[in-house]
């Protein structure tokens, strides 16, 4: 199902356009040729808008100021902004984005078939962000932020951020980061989600350089159809190199080659291709050649053999034995599915993420499980769970059926000369208790770990 983006549509139905927009699947180019295009003519763009040519500038202190919209209040975009959106999209705690860029008029976009695109100075790219709000109603969307980044006037880039106030008639732009606690309905009645709103030093964190400076827009990501306010489907690829936005003119047989990204849902696409795909959105602005200390590289463009994914070495373990950065067939070894599938302080991407995709996780443990190797015992349970207690406790400890477990209590890893468990462990004074599964054929547990302060 193509995502639907129309001026003139009531905001309900855009918003709940946009909700559905993951069900859509990308299409190749070949599946739009004979039809009409999306974009006939060029807008007529200034560049900057409204907004200064360097950070040091003076700001617009409302989003309706900025040039990005004719009426902020209904949504509307200026006549300078396209509408475009991606195949994969980072992960912003389950929020639903409208994307918007503004190119200088005469100005062109530096064409890539693989790596970043480069765009010209006084390009601005609008993000509007929407938070369901009701889990029992995906209409119920509630506008939380726009995000501006412009390319300035030295070769780099700024961002600003633009909050919405709760009547929706306008947004207010934020001079530093800040958290808010967002209610949600539920079945059962109500929970609060953080929401990050970015300072301009966060957009720069991950914005930088060496990915490019603009994320996101780029051939693999934008190679997939997509329906314009004029009710025309088009490619989007197709779509902007007909209205000359290229610094190149690709033909048709020219765009049936390019690459593109596999929509997470799209299971035309093997596993690979899509666990991949979802890496590359979320994860390879950070980790690739120059970036991050991490020694993997996540870009879609590099073939997996090369990409040290699979069985990579790490550097921090997080005290797990034989860590890699993809286990074969191991989620517990696998230090990017543990770091993925967490929000403690050690979670990625660090920055702006306060909620779990559990959509992405699944995904990713299917393709790690799909990796070949033996079995794997999961970590042995623990019950109950470490803590104070001013009595002496007793505690059981359960693995996998035929699976024996050696333990310690001396903070020592276990191995198959260790206790066996065979009842309840009854302490009685402070303790370390490890546990570890073993069992012929099987790739053996992870330590499982619990600290018991008894009679304190």
């Amino acid at each position: 199902m193509p995502f639907h983006h129309k001026n003139n549509l009531r905001l309900a139905a855009v918003l709940t356009a946009i909700f559905l927009s993951a069900l859509r699947f990308a299409r190749p180019v070949s599946a739009a040729v004979s039809q009409a295009y999306g974009l006939t003519s060029r807008p007529n763009a200034g560049a900057f808008l409204q907004m200064p040519e360097r950070a040091d500038g003076s700001f617009p202190p409302l989003l309706s100021q900025t040039g990005a919209f004719k009426d902020a209040a209904s949504l509307t975009p200026s006549d300078a902004l396209i509408p475009y959106d991606l195949i994969v999209s980072f992960w912003s705690d389950g929020a639903a984005k409208l994307r918007w860029v503004a190119v200088p008029a005469g100005q062109k976009v530096k064409f890539a078939p693989t790596v970043e695109w480069i765009f010209p100075r006084g390009t601005v790219f609008v993000k509007t962000f929407l938070l369901a709000t009701n889990e029992l109603d995906p209409h119920s969307l509630r506008r939380l932020e726009t995000r501006l980044l412009v390319c300035d006037a030295d070769g780099g880039v700024y961002g600003a951020t633009y909050k919405w106030r709760a009547d929706n008639r306008d947004a207010d732009l934020l001079a530093t980061n800040l958290t808010e606690a967002i209610s949600i309905q539920t079945a059962t009645g109500t929970r609060t989600q953080p929401w990050y709103y970015p300072s301009r030093a966060d957009c720069l964190t991950c914005h930088t350089a060496n990915a490019g400076l603009v994320l996101g827009l780029k051939t693999r990501q934008l190679n997939h159809d997509f329906t314009y306010p004029s009710g025309v489907t088009d490619n989007e690829l197709r779509a902007w190199n007909h209205i000359g936005l290229f610094d190149t003119n690709l033909n048709e047989a020219e765009l049936e080659k390019l690459p593109a990204l596999a929509d997470t849902a799209d299971t035309k696409r093997s596993l690979e291709d899509r666990a991949r795909s979802y890496l590359d959105a979320n994860c390879a602005n950070c980790h690739r050649p120059r970036g991050t200390v991490a020694t993997f590289d996540a870009r879609y463009e590099t073939p997996l053999a090369k990409q040290n994914l699979i069985n990579g070495r790490v550097l921090i373990d997080e005290r797990i034995d034989g860590a890699r950065i993809v286990a074969p067939n191991d989620i517990w070894r696998s230090i990017l599915f543990m770091r993925t599938d967490t929000t403690e302080p050690f979670k990625m991407p660090p920055l702006a993420r306060n909620t779990i995709d559990e959509r992405g996780i699944n995904l990713l443990r299917q393709w790690i499980e799909s990796q070949p190797g033996p079995p794997v015992l999961p970590p042995v349970e623990i019950s109950p769970r470490g803590g104070n207690f001013e009595k002496p406790v007793e505690v059981i400890l359960k693995s996998k059926p035929g699976a024996p477990i050696r333990y310690t209590l001396d903070g020592t890893v276990p191995t198959t000369s260790d206790l066996l468990y065979e009842k309840p462990v009854r302490l009685t004074t402070p303790t370390i208790l490890r546990a570890k599964a073993f069992k012929p054929g099987c790739t053996k547990s992870i330590t499982s770990q619990e600290i018991f302060l008894v009679g304190g």
